[in-house]
């Protein structure tokens, strides 16, 4: 490999219909983060209650489980150019109507948790029909580049966002966050219309639970697809120690201003590495063996996390090099985690049946959604007893063991090759 092919694969931009789809989310990334802030701010605002804002977890992970698992089977059985169209309205109605709500002088909570899991119901159909497109519009050794792409987006939204999010709160107010939001979806809903029709193709069912359930018969039978979920839920159950992120910087950093200024960095220390993880990501587009380059992603990021557990238990409670060993640890776990998620990612599109695609992919987005909530439970739990050190620790450890046992247990998996053949694209 060349140094230009360590760097990101800019091939997928050559394709016209994901080079509009690209563009136009730069602005509709960045308008949803305006969202993600304002919607807990505001519940706060109203309410003074942190139970209230967790609510927000609980009414966005019911539609996204119910719904990730209902779109995949609209997004198998519909032409997906349509199903994104109309999913793409969808999410930009509900998010007029919290600017409706607040611009009326709206102070009931529920009214706004109702719409955010309106909102969050059109993401979850939406999300995996996105997804499963890019089979249909790129060759397959493209796919991994595509997602690396894509989480660069996403994530370098989810930094700018929320900092774009707080500045502008108390000069705006929260109606007009909504209103930038809803705009910004525009650009999406454009590319999004000018996509070629994808009707399905092979074998279709109607949609509805019978289809869901074929998809997840369907699934069991493929434990190359199985492993994709099993080690996600791995990696972030036992490795994401986000829940503890207020706890080690009031606890283990001082607490205070400089804890205050070290929370804002462990937030953003995971996006910021997956960021240099897709600028650097040249090379996903160039391994053959996907199986084994995930599970050592994945163990390098159980390493990382591990680490990480180290610099706070060595940690005297201030603000020192330990500190920064941790934000260190957190920025190449999240390089690791953007290497495989853009491997993982690539085999799910690669390897699932044509027919099937828009339901594996609604599995996988309630994988990526509840992997890190339960890891949230799971670590908030360990840390009454353990502390936020020894959690984030074995939680490391865990990972390292669980996908080194995963090895030897399934070596199918670690024999994947990326397939050979490169299929036609129907782009415009």
């Amino acid at each position: 490999m060349s140094l230009r092919d360590y760097f990101a694969d800019t091939r997928p931009f050559k394709n016209p219909a994901f080079k509009r789809l690209w563009l136009g989310n730069i602005a509709t990334v960045l308008g949803a983060q305006l969202t993600v802030v304002a919607v807990p701010v505001q519940i706060y605002q109203i309410t003074g209650s942190s139970a209230f804002v967790g609510l927000t977890g609980l009414f966005g992970l019911v539609p996204l489980v119910i719904f990730g698992l209902y779109g995949g089977s609209i997004a198998d059985a519909f032409d997906k150019r349509i199903v994104l169209i109309c999913t793409t309205i969808g999410l930009c109605l509900s998010t007029a109507g919290f600017w409706l709500l607040t611009l009326f002088g709206n102070e009931n909570i529920w009214l706004l948790l109702a719409t955010f899991s309106l909102q969050q119901a059109f993401f979850a159909v939406n999300q995996p029909t996105r997804t499963a497109i890019l089979r249909r519009i790129l060759p397959i050794d493209q796919l991994a580049s595509a997602t690396s792409l894509n989480m660069t987006l996403m994530q370098t939204g989810a930094i700018v966002g929320p900092l774009i999010a707080g500045a502008l709160i108390p000069l705006i107010g929260f109606q007009w966050l909504y209103f930038l939001d809803m705009v910004s979806i525009i650009p999406t809903l454009w590319a999004v219309w000018t996509l070629p029709s994808m009707k399905p193709i092979g074998d279709v069912m109607k949609a509805g639970f019978a289809s869901v359930v074929d998809g997840l018969k369907y699934l069991a039978t493929q434990p190359v697809l199985m492993m994709v979920m099993v080690l996600d839920l791995i990696a972030m159950t036992f490795g994401m120690p986000r829940a503890l992120y207020p706890e080690i910087a009031d606890v283990n950093f001082g607490g205070g201003d400089a804890g205050a200024t070290m929370l804002a960095f462990l937030y953003s220390s995971m996006a910021l590495g997956a960021v240099l993880g897709g600028i650097l990501s040249g090379w996903v587009s160039q391994i053959s063996r996907q199986g084994a380059a995930v599970y050592w992603c994945i163990i390098a990021w159980g390493v990382a996390v591990a680490l990480g557990g180290v610099a706070i238990l060595l940690s005297p409670g201030r603000v020192t090099l330990w500190a920064w060993m941790f934000i260190l640890m957190m920025v190449i776990g999240g390089m690791a985690d953007m290497f495989s998620s853009a491997v993982r990612n690539a085999i799910l599109q690669q390897s699932a049946a044509e027919h099937v695609q828009g339901r594996i992919q609604g599995v996988w987005i309630i994988v990526v959604v509840g992997g890190p909530r339960l890891a949230d439970v799971l670590h908030g739990w360990l840390a009454e007893p353990w502390g936020a050190g020894w959690t984030t620790l074995w939680g490391g450890v865990a990972v390292v063991a669980l996908t080194s046992l995963c090895m030897v247990l399934v070596p199918k998996f670690w024999k994947y090759q990326r397939p050979a053949g490169i299929v036609e694209s129907t782009s415009s």
